[in-house]
């Protein structure tokens, strides 16, 4: 498992985040890493053949990273909970910052090309240019 250092108070969390959605959770197993800003992935598979950028973008939590690659035939965004069609991720739990989620996306991900795919981690997918034109958080 990997994690940016932000996060590390909310996975030491767990068990009392459980028990907020009335969920028993147990001790959280030790991390593997840190994720950092920058870093690359690879993943070769006979259907996927690609490199992942890291980008951390923090705001929704202050560990929030988001994923990039420019190796498919569209660039693709792997979001997460911070950018969402017509929408940005929610900045009202622990660690969340309104005004620092808008910095990462306006300094993270606009400046990602505007054919740039976004798969958000839920609801509709969506494209940068978009989000760019008409996405009333961003304005």
């Amino acid at each position: 498992m990997h994690l940016h250092k932000g996060d590390q108070f909310l996975y030491d969390m767990l068990p009392q985040q459980g028990l907020f959605f009335g969920q028993k959770v147990g001790t959280p197993k030790p991390l593997d890493a840190y994720l950092f800003d920058g870093e690359i992935f690879s993943f070769t598979d006979p259907e996927i053949n690609t490199f992942l950028t890291t980008l951390h973008t923090p705001g929704h939590t202050p560990g929030s990273c988001c994923f990039y690659s420019d190796y498919f035939e569209i660039p693709q965004l792997f979001a997460g909970d911070t950018l969402f069609q017509q929408s940005i991720g929610r900045t009202d739990l622990p660690g969340g910052d309104s005004r620092l989620i808008i910095k990462s996306i306006k300094e993270r991900l606009l400046v990602l090309p505007d054919e740039t795919k976004v798969i958000t981690g839920h609801g509709p997918a969506t494209v940068i240019y978009q989000e760019k034109k008409s996405n009333p958080f961003l304005r």
